[in-house]
């Protein structure tokens, strides 16, 4: 029997829902959140996955929740995020053997093998200034959109690192660096060599030494970061390839999707041993 499940990864920024059936990916959505109740995107985002499918309802085997979704009422289960990062991630790129996951409010470096099984991992700080809400705060200060950011960056000729390991004293820093006349791309970039050394230093932690390092969460897709991390590996000699995808966002409600499927599954299994029994 090939088992349908939701995924719904409830985050700082936005809410991501996965349909799959089996290992298939039949629909997607996300929606910032924007001040709008998370729980009500969720139950947006599972009628909008099914009804892209055409699929009803009563087809859903399992609905699992991860990140800040324990409190969806529909759910059938919920699993701890980075367990569903590091799933999704290998599910998104097979080689992956480490999954950087990077939100609005913190970062992780997680080590995984060949199954998405979470070997070892290392968390920024609450503080630390790598974090998506950081990163946009700063574009907002300094008058960027946020899908500006990348390019930008990758522009820069004289990047301006930010030393500061603080959310509050690294804004400072760039609110002397407007005043001193350093261009917005040496900005961005210094701020995404600040992250990338950050990122690496956790990378180094969890005893990652080589293959791909995949990145997921909100700001996977900043090219500007994935360069300043892939450069950083390069200064650091971390023989580790860092890449994104395209569907990095959706990792977590891929990895508590394919969770859930196999919770469904190990369950029936089970009661069919209960019954025979």
């Amino acid at each position: 029997m090939t088992i349908t499940t939701v995924g719904i990864d409830i985050g700082s920024g936005a809410v991501k829902t996965v349909l799959f059936r089996g290992e298939q990916w039949l629909a997607k959505r996300c929606e910032r959140i924007r001040r709008r109740d998370p729980m009500t995107l969720a139950q947006e985002g599972y009628d909008g996955v099914l009804a892209d499918a055409g699929l009803p309802k009563d087809a859903v085997d399992y609905t699992a929740t991860t990140g800040e979704g324990e409190n969806v009422k529909f759910a059938t289960g919920h699993f701890y995020s980075m367990t569903t990062h590091a799933r999704g991630g290998v599910f998104l790129d097979p080689e992956a053997r480490a999954v950087v996951d990077i939100g609005a409010l913190n970062g992780r470096a997680i080590s995984v093998d060949q199954r998405g099984k979470v070997l070892s991992y290392k968390m920024t700080s609450q503080c630390a200034s790598g974090s998506g809400q950081f990163l946009e705060n700063i574009a907002r200060y300094l008058g960027v959109a946020v899908e500006e950011i990348g390019p930008l960056s990758c522009s820069s000729q004289d990047p301006e690192k930010v030393s500061s390991i603080c959310a509050v004293l690294a804004e400072t820093d760039v609110i002397n660096m407007v005043s001193r006349g350093i261009a917005t791309p040496d900005i961005l970039k210094g701020i995404h060599l600040s992250m990338a050394s950050r990122i690496v230093k956790l990378l180094k932690v969890t005893g990652v030494k080589s293959g791909v390092a995949l990145l997921t969460g909100g700001l996977a897709l900043d090219t500007g970061l994935l360069a300043a991390i892939q450069e950083e590996m390069v200064n650091e000699k971390v023989n580790v390839s860092a890449r994104s995808h395209v569907d990095s966002i959706y990792a977590g409600a891929i990895g508590a999707a394919l969770w859930g499927a196999y919770r469904h599954a190990r369950l029936a299994e089970l009661e069919n041993a209960a019954v025979a029994a």
